[in-house]
């Protein structure tokens, strides 16, 4: 059995963790909107004005900070002029990526701002620069923003809403370099900058727009955008044409068309995950090295707003629906993650997993009436106090916590902790598949009261949640916590999760 040591220095405080590093997507692909969000208002399960109440009490618990819509892929071929007005005038669409399936734009602008309402989040709205237009986009924002009297505004006051929404969030379209347009980074920069040019900050309401950046680890990309953030000489002050750009990365095993289940795996695909789930550390790095040589202040913002595993689909499901089950190896992914997020906390601002209902590595899975819960929800819950609060230096030394993956050794423990309003909180997690680990916590710099801690494990890997068994892996009380002189030890399952949660005396 492994054993390690994680120093935490309790007074040694770091950047913030911005909440929105704990963001959703939501997009029209499959039953993530209409049959995940949206019923309609004649649908037996309750509803409010049409959208699903179970699916936001759920994320409700997850304070969840902000939510990214339309798309995806979907952004560039949506017109947003299409869905506001009269729901039965409204015309209908192809969705051409996702299905080919005809939508009636019953969800749209309106629908999308009254569920950010509900959920208590914010609204990260992703523009259509694929196929729309700079008057597009440039409306939209003034429709939902501007106060007054303006073409827009009354158009918007016509539709029912009186007042102007607060909207901060707004990309400047969705991977340009692919389903966005195939566009070259240069070309897709200088879009960047025009369409950024006429997205108006309209009263009080000021935008953070987000230019549409890289895949993976394509540096080059990201220094194209970096070297166009500036206006210098075009206004008496300069001023950064976007305030954060983005980066797309999934956690993928073996070839696109051929990706693995989500839940038919052995130990050694379970290895391989965590093997490529570790790679958005060095991805992450790369990016913010390339932004430090440009915006050494780091007043632009890396922006994750796609990450999550990605199988092949369920037998017998839509392909283009992207419908995957979620076991406990994607809750194990989606914890390293966020230790990893933690890490780069003074760059990162914003991350989106893919996607929130019914889609890839989904909070929640819908059938009929039925809701789920995920493994992978739990973390998010569990992970909840982390949002927002001062981020706390972790030195690591477990030199026997590896494992051999091929040419890659993999660590398998990973940690994190954060302060916020006087408490504590401690992230973990195990991802040896049948060893434990002894973990000592040395705390130095100051004293824990009395910790509460909750475990995130089953007996198997592959175990899941469905609507016969909702708590198939759902956190418990985990009481094997010992106090030391230096601290607390315990002993961490294999492949487990685990969070402690103490003030800081």
């Amino acid at each position: 059995m492994p054993n390690a040591t994680a120093v935490i220095n309790l007074d040694i405080e770091g950047p913030t963790i911005s909440r929105h590093l704990y963001g959703h997507f939501a997009e029209h692909l499959g039953r993530c909107v209409y049959g995940g969000f949206w019923v309609g208002e004649d649908s037996p399960i309750p509803n409010e004005g049409g959208i699903r109440l179970d699916v936001v009490e759920a994320l409700r618990a997850l304070d969840i900070p902000n939510l990214r819509w339309p798309g995806g892929c979907f952004a560039d071929e949506y017109h947003w002029k299409d869905g506001i007005g009269p729901r039965e005038q409204r015309p209908r669409m192809v969705n051409t990526h996702w299905g080919n399936v005809e939508e009636n734009n019953h969800f749209g602008t309106h629908e999308f701002m009254a569920l950010c309402e509900l959920l208590g989040a914010e609204a990260y709205i992703s523009g259509n620069v694929g196929s729309g237009t700079v008057q597009e986009m440039s409306e939209w924002v003034e429709y939902l923003t501007r106060d007054g009297d303006s073409p827009m505004v009354r158009l918007r006051k016509a539709n029912g809403r009186e007042e102007p929404w607060r909207v901060k969030f707004w990309g400047i379209g969705n991977e340009t370099w692919g389903c966005g347009g195939n566009m070259r980074a240069e070309y897709s920069a200088d879009l960047a900058r025009q369409y950024a040019t006429y997205c108006r900050d309209h009263g009080d309401n000021k935008l953070y727009r987000i230019a549409s950046g890289a895949s993976d680890d394509d540096y080059k990309w990201t220094e194209t955008l970096m070297q166009q953030i500036s206006c210098f000489g075009c206004e008496a002050t300069p001023k950064n044409f976007f305030q954060g750009l983005s980066v797309h990365h999934y956690t993928v095993v073996g070839p696109w068309e051929a990706k693995g289940s989500a839940t038919d795996f052995d130990t050694a695909d379970y290895y391989r995950t965590m093997a490529a789930a570790r790679r958005i550390d060095r991805i992450l790095s790369g990016h913010s090295t390339v932004m430090d040589i440009y915006d050494p202040g780091r007043t632009v913002g890396l922006v994750l707003d796609e990450w999550g595993t990605w199988w092949d689909v369920e037998p017998g499901t839509n392909p283009g629906f992207l419908f995957q089950q979620n076991t406990l190896r994607d809750a194990l992914v989606a914890s390293t993650h966020f230790d990893i997020f933690h890490k780069h906390a003074a760059r990162l601002y914003m991350a989106n997993i893919a996607q929130t209902v019914n889609v890839l590595q989904a909070m929640i899975l819908t059938d009929g009436d039925a809701l789920v819960l995920t493994p992978t929800y739990h973390v998010f819950e569990m992970n909840k106090g982390h949002q927002d609060a001062t981020s706390l230096a972790v030195h690591l030394n477990a030199a026997a916590a590896v494992r051999q993956v091929g040419d890659t050794e993999v660590d398998t423990l990973s940690v994190s902790a954060s302060v916020k309003d006087g408490l504590v909180l401690v992230s973990l997690s195990n991802l040896d598949a049948d060893e434990p680990a002894e973990v000592t916590l040395d705390l130095r710099g100051g004293t824990l009261g009395t910790p509460v801690a909750r475990l995130l494990t089953a007996d198997k890997l592959q175990a899941h949640n469905t609507p016969q068994d909702l708590t198939a892996v759902a956190p418990r009380p985990f009481d094997g916590l010992s106090a030391t002189d230096r601290g607390l030890t315990l002993t961490l399952p294999p492949h487990s999760f685990l969070t402690l949660q103490a003030p800081l005396v």
